[in-house]
């Protein structure tokens, strides 16, 4: 398929000139059109998305092993990302320069920026020695570091709400208000691995995903636990067997509140959690969808499209086609039902 071709099946355009290997993680700017990707090839690549769906590419820079995760920053001018090689690193989209801003003693598998509106930036860096660290970027040493129960494999923020996910299906809450001491540190509701997390945009829960195709909808406020509840999703029935596939990515649309989840199995569905429904399944686009990303005004979706390294390198055959692809979200796939 050339770049920037449609998808005849979906509609949806290809990115141009996608990376070699597997994406770990897609973010857009919250500001402009601007596309991040965290990949295996080790390499962080940006894109410019213009008005008509095609892409260009603007900028890239490497750590020295696969990157894990990017982000941007909240006034959309520095993207950082975390590897295998230990590292934080970042650039500043304005001026192409480069910088090394975090240190772990293993893989930074999430990073985050955390800070409040209009406050200084800071990072926030989870790895699988099982730490996190917050970093002003105006200094060289993490400015709060907190001991996690486990190796983190997840992690979200919505100021003043952080939350990381670790192995052993712990979750780590965090009020930004105190960010160096757990507001909480409970179980997942979900009884197999965590994948991913994200945070409501209300700021008063969280929607959590695992490798079991099941997600858990929690909330922090003590009065609203009771509404907590979880659903299976991501599941095939093939005659008298189901299987079961990875919820890998959810996505939270930045208007409605509602969210996106996608899986090995090639699909990614929207769903209202408040009303309890499905809203708008899309059919399997050919590969796993390993992340998934809402523009700033929720018109756009990104989703990547790869081998599923956890899966065991073994079983990767190299069929599976590595790219980025972008879809006009329409308000049937967002907007809540009327009741």
């Amino acid at each position: 398929m050339d770049p920037n071709q449609f998808n005849q099946a979906t509609g949806d355009m290809e990115i141009s000139q996608p990376p070699t290997d597997s994406v770990s993680e897609v973010a857009f700017s919250p500001k402009a059109n601007f596309l991040a990707a965290s990949s295996w090839d080790n390499e962080v690549r940006i894109w410019e998305i213009q008005n008509n769906g095609t892409s260009v590419g603007k900028a890239a820079f490497s750590h020295q092993g696969p990157a894990l995760c990017c982000a941007w920053s909240q006034d959309g001018t520095k993207v950082a990302s975390g590897g295998i090689d230990k590292a934080g690193r970042m650039m500043d989209i304005g001026t192409g320069q480069t910088s090394q801003i975090a240190q772990h003693d293993a893989a930074i598998r999430c990073i985050k920026f955390v800070e409040a509106e209009n406050a200084s930036p800071i990072v926030a860096t989870a790895g699988w020695d099982k730490m996190l660290k917050y970093w002003d970027l105006r200094q060289q040493s993490p400015i709060g570091t907190v001991n996690l129960p486990e190796r983190a494999y997840a992690m979200d923020c919505n100021n003043p709400l952080l939350v990381v996910a670790t192995a052993e299906r712990k979750v780590v809450v965090f009020d930004m208000a105190n960010p160096t001491t757990p507001f909480e540190t409970v179980d997942s509701p979900l009884k197999w691995q965590t994948r991913t997390v994200s945070c409501f945009t209300k700021k008063d829960g969280y929607a959590i995903g695992s490798i079991e195709g099941r997600v858990g909808i929690q909330y922090v406020d003590q009065k609203q636990k009771e509404k907590a509840f979880s659903f299976k999703c991501h599941r095939v029935n093939k005659g008298l067997e189901a299987y079961v596939h990875s919820v890998n990515s959810i996505s939270h649309h930045p208007g409605y509140g509602t969210f996106a989840t996608a899986s090995n199995d090639g699909s990614f569905i929207f769903w209202d959690k408040d009303a309890r429904q499905k809203l708008n399944p899309h059919p399997d686009v050919g590969g796993p969808i390993l992340s998934t990303a809402f523009n700033g005004d929720g018109s756009l979706f990104a989703y990547a499209l790869g081998y599923d390294w956890a899966q065991g390198y073994k079983g990767n055959t190299g069929s599976i086609k590595n790219t980025i692809m972008l879809h006009a979200v329409t308000e049937q796939d967002v907007k809540p039902k009327s009741k």
